[in-house]
C-alpha cells in the first residue's frame, strides 16, 4: 500500500503540491472578505461588485433579477446606485449577467452566505487548470512553475478578493474551456470505437466558454479571434462531430443570458450597457451597409471606394466605443506591466526571445500560442488601453485597483510561461540537479515574496490598507443609520456602494438643475439626505441663498461623521 502511495506521488507530486497550494489560495483569498465582512456588514469596494452582489443574492433567494421601488417613480428614475440602472422603478443590473447567474445558481443549492467566497474557490480550481493547459502547450516542468507563478501573482490574488468582479470567473472559465477543447482533435483509437472521453469533454468545452462569454461579453473581441487562429491551426485534426457538439453546448449555455436579456432589456442580445447596445445596433447596421456596397453593381469603383472607407471608420468607432489612441495603450501598458510588475515583465520578455530562438523546433501549438498570445495581447492593448479609466478618484495614482489590470489579465497570464521558461533555463545551467532545484526555489520564493508584498502593502490599493478602511466605514455606516431613517434617501457622490441597501441612495452632486428639481420632489413626501465632502461655511451660504431656493429647497449639517465628510439634511420649503 505504501509502495502504491509513493509510486502515485512520485508521478503525481507536481499536480498534488498545486491541489495543496489551491486550497491555500482559497483560505488566503477568502480570509479579506471573512474578516471584514463581518455582524451583517456586507459591503464592496466598487459599484460593479455591489450590484453583482445583490442581484446574485436576489437571484438566490427569489430566483429574479429585477425590483420594485416607487421612489424612482417620483423623480425621473433617478434613485438606484451605479452599476443598477432603473426602468420606471424596476432597478436592473447594468453589468454583464454571467456571474449573477452562475453564483447566483450555486447559491441557490447551499445559502446566498457562499456567494462571497465562490471566486476565491474556482481561482483556486484555476490554478490546477492553469497547469493542464500550459502542461498541454509546453510541459509539465514548465507549466509547473508558471502556475506557482499565477498562484502569487497579484492581480490574481486582488480581483479574487474582490470576489464579485467578473474577470477571475471569465478567465478561469476561459481557462478550463481552453483545456478541455485541446480534446477535439481527432483521438486515432483501436477497432474504431468511440472517443467518449472526447465527446464528454467537447460537451463541456463548449459549456465553459459559453460560460464565460456571459460572464463578459465584451471579451468576445479578442476571444472570437483566439477560437478562429485555434481552429486555423488545427483544421486537419479537427473531428467535426466534436466541434458541432461543442457548438450546441456553447449555444446552450448562453440561453440563460438571453432569455434574461429578453425579461429585462427587451431584447435577447442586448444587455444593461446602453453604450454597447447602441454600438451593437450601429455595427448591424454598418454590416448591412456594407454588405449591399459590395455587391452593388450601381455603383462605380471611385463611390464604391469611398463607401467602404466611411463604413470602415464607422466600424472603428463602434467597436472602440471606449476611443482609439493606440499611443495611449503604450503608456498604460508601460504604467501596468513594465513598471507595475517589472519583475515579472522583463523575465517575460527574454522567455520570448529564448522561445523564438527555438524557432526551428517548434510545433504546431507552439506556432498557435504565440501567434494566439500576440493578437489578444494586441487587441486588447488598443480596446482598453486607447481608454483612460479613472478608478482611483485621484488620477494621478496608478494603482492595481485601476481596471487596466483586471481587463489584462490574459496578458499577464500569457507571459507566465515565458518567464517559467526563463527559470527553467537558468537553473539548467547548474550540472548539480539538486543545485538547480534550489536556484528553482529560490526564485520562485523570491518573486513570491515580492509579488505579496506589492498585493498587501505596495499601494494604497494594497489589501491591507484595503482592510483599515473597510473597518472605518463599518463606523460610518453605523451612524449613518443611527441619524437617518428606514425610508430615507441619501444622495452621494461614491458612498453609494456603502450606503446601499440599507437606505435608498441617489449618486449626484448640486451642480444640475434637473437633478435639484428631482431631488425637490423627492424632498416633498420623503427625507432626503446628503453624503459628501463638508462643505466650508461659505459654500454652504452659497447652496441655500443663491442654487437651492429656487427649487425650494435647504440643505443644513445633521453631523460631521468623519474628518472629512458631513451628512447633511435636504429640506423641502414651501412658499409662503
Amino acid at each position: 500500500m505504501l509502495e502504491k502511495v509513493h509510486n502515485y506521488f512520485k508521478k503525481n507530486w507536481r499536480i498534488t503540491v498545486l491541489i495543496i497550494i489551491a486550497v491555500c489560495f482559497f483560505i488566503g483569498t477568502s480570509s479579506f472578505n471573512y474578516f471584514t465582512q463581518k455582524n451583517n456588514f456586507v459591503k464592496w469596494l466598487s459599484p460593479d461588485e455591489t450590484a453583482n452582489y445583490a442581484f446574485a443574492k436576489l437571484y438566490s433567494q427569489q430566483n429574479y433579477l429585477q425590483f420594485f421601488d416607487s421612489a424612482s417613480l417620483y423623480a425621473a428614475d433617478i434613485v438606484h446606485p451605479r452599476s443598477f440602472r432603473s426602468d420606471a422603478g424596476w432597478l436592473k443590473p447594468v453589468s454583464f449577467l454571467g456571474i449573477i447567474l452562475i453564483y447566483g445558481k450555486i447559491a441557490s443549492l447551499v445559502s446566498y452566505k457562499i456567494i462571497p467566497y465562490l471566486t476565491p474557490l474556482i481561482a483556486g480550481i484555476g490554478i490546477i487548470f492553469y497547469y493542464l493547459l500550459i502542461a498541454k502547450i509546453f510541459n509539465r516542468r514548465l507549466a509547473f512553475i508558471a502556475a506557482l507563478l499565477l498562484a502569487s501573482f497579484p492581480v490574481y490574488i486582488y480581483y479574487s478578493v474582490r470576489s464579485m468582479f467578473h474577470n477571475v470567473l471569465f478567465t478561469v472559465l476561459l481557462i478550463i474551456g481552453l483545456y478541455f477543447i485541446t480534446f477535439l482533435s481527432v483521438k486515432k483509437s483501436v477497432n474504431n470505437k468511440i472517443d467518449y472521453k472526447g465527446l464528454i469533454f467537447a460537451c463541456l468545452s463548449g459549456i465553459f466558454i459559453g460560460l464565460a462569454i456571459i460572464t463578459r461579453t465584451s471579451e468576445l473581441l479578442w476571444l472570437g479571434p483566439l477560437l478562429v487562429i485555434l481552429l486555423l491551426f488545427n483544421i486537419k485534426k479537427i473531428d467535426l462531430v466534436k466541434i458541432l457538439i461543442f457548438l450546441s453546448f456553447l449555444f446552450f449555455a448562453l440561453l440563460p443570458a438571453a432569455y434574461w436579456n429578453k425579461i429585462l432589456y427587451g431584447s435577447y442580445w442586448q444587455g444593461g450597457y446602453s453604450e454597447m447596445n447602441n454600438s451593437i445596433v450601429e455595427l448591424t447596421q454598418t454590416s448591412v451597409g456594407f454588405v449591399k456596397t459590395i455587391l452593388s453593381s450601381s455603383t462605380n469603383i471611385t463611390e464604391k471606394y469611398g463607401f467602404i472607407k466611411d463604413i470602415l471608420s464607422q466600424f472603428k468607432k463602434n467597436i472602440f466605443f471606449f476611443g482609439w489612441h493606440p499611443d495611449f495603450g503604450l503608456t498604460m501598458l508601460n504604467r501596468y506591466f513594465i513598471k507595475m510588475f517589472w519583475w515579472l515583465f522583463w523575465p517575460a520578455v527574454l522567455g520570448v526571445l529564448i522561445f523564438i530562438s527555438k524557432i526551428k523546433k517548434w510545433q504546431v501549438k507552439d506556432y498557435a500560442y504565440l501567434s494566439s498570445y500576440t493578437v489578444i495581447s494586441i487587441i486588447l492593448l488598443l480596446y482598453y488601453g486607447s481608454w483612460n479609466f479613472f478608478d482611483n478618484p485621484d488620477p494621478t495614482k496608478f494603482t492595481i485597483g485601476n481596471s487596466y489590470t483586471r481587463y489584462w489579465l490574459f496578458i499577464y497570464l500569457g507571459a507566465l510561461p515565458f518567464v517559467s521558461l526563463v527559470i527553467n533555463k537558468f537553473a539548467d545551467l547548474f550540472k548539480c540537479k539538486i543545485f538547480g532545484i534550489i536556484t528553482k526555489t529560490t526564485i520562485v520564493l523570491f518573486i513570491t515574496f515580492i509579488s505579496l508584498t506589492f498585493v498587501l502593502i505596495g499601494s494604497e490599493e494594497g489589501l491591507i490598507p484595503t482592510a483599515k478602511k473597510q473597518a472605518i466605514a463599518i463606523n460610518q455606516l453605523t451612524e449613518i443609520l443611527k441619524l437617518t431613517e428606514n425610508n430615507s434617501v441619501i444622495i452621494s457622490r461614491y458612498h453609494d456602494k456603502l450606503l446601499f441597501s440599507e437606505r435608498r441612495v441617489i449618486v449626484g452632486l448640486f451642480n444640475d438643475p434637473k437633478m435639484n428639481y428631482q431631488y425637490a420632489k423627492l424632498a416633498e413626501i420623503l427625507p432626503v439626505y446628503y453624503y459628501n465632502f463638508s462643505f466650508r461655511a461659505k459654500d454652504l451660504n452659497y447652496l441655500n441663498n443663491n442654487k437651492l431656493p429656487k427649487f425650494n429647497l435647504q440643505i443644513s449639517k445633521v453631523k460631521k461623521i468623519t474628518e472629512d465628510f458631513t451628512l447633511y439634511k435636504l429640506n423641502f420649503v414651501t412658499n409662503k
